[in-house]
């Protein structure tokens, strides 16, 4: 209903992909609009992560992929959602990008709140989580599906962009001085990820058009890129409490 009014850049923790050696922030984003509305995309790591990052680790045998760097209790969803003075009831909408263990930790963490989520992740028997062991069930929710790019409000644009994964969504919102802003997601992980042809995602022709379609669309807006897992520009982004607006 509203248009977007400033957005956050909530800090989910390090982690570190054995294949490159690679140190990536895992983020999630609060968005509040003019009518009041606050949305949340993605919730990070599952809480077991913090309690015990080796044991979940071993658990999920994500090892094999890589390690949790930097991951404490104020790196988890709700710990994020406090600094910017918000408890879970505070949410209206949750939307996923996507269903990898990073960002699906507290799916389960905000009853009645509705989850926005592509159909084709939506569709399968489980999340994702992690392919070495699909070790988490639906969450008991209102899911509001998506199977095309859509505008769920004004200056809210959701593109519906797989490769990364089955639903890969992105997002391109307008905000009142930073102007338009893409949020790239895991549809586009780092920059390097163009040049290299997508090697590795789920399925690479696709990621390669759908990274072609969000940059054409944001050199046509001038707006504003957060990669999904850029380890240079992680560095650089302002994060909750401070916001963009």
């Amino acid at each position: 209903k509203g248009r977007p009014e400033r957005l956050a850049v909530l800090d989910y923790g390090l982690f570190q992909v054995h294949a490159n050696g690679r140190v990536i922030g895992i983020c999630g984003y609060v968005i509040q609009t003019s009518a009041g509305e606050t949305v949340l995309i993605d919730t990070g790591f599952p809480a077991k992560y913090a309690d015990d990052a080796d044991a979940a680790t071993a658990e999920d045998e994500l090892g094999s992929f890589g390690q949790v760097l930097a991951l404490t209790h104020d790196n988890l969803a709700p710990a994020q959602l406090a600094e910017l003075g918000l408890a879970p009831n505070d949410i209206d909408l949750m939307i996923q990008s996507h269903t990898h263990i990073d960002h699906v930790g507290f799916m389960h963490a905000f009853p009645g709140v509705p989850i926005l989520i592509a159909a084709a992740e939506r569709a399968l028997p489980r999340p994702l989580y992690w392919s070495g062991k699909q070790a988490m069930e639906w969450p008991d929710a209102d899911y509001v599906t998506l199977t095309g790019d859509t505008d769920i409000g004004r200056g809210f644009h959701v593109f519906l962009a797989p490769g990364h994964a089955p639903g890969q969504l992105a997002f391109m919102i307008d905000l009142p001085q930073t102007g338009s802003v893409l949020l790239t997601s895991d549809a586009i992980s780092r920059p390097a990820e163009i040049d290299e042809a997508f090697d590795g995602s789920w399925d690479e022709p696709l990621a390669i058009r759908n990274g072609a379609r969000l940059m054409a669309a944001a050199a046509e807006r001038q707006a504003m890129v957060i990669f999904g897992h850029c380890p240079d520009q992680w560095k650089t982004l302002r994060k909750a409490p401070d916001w963009y607006t």
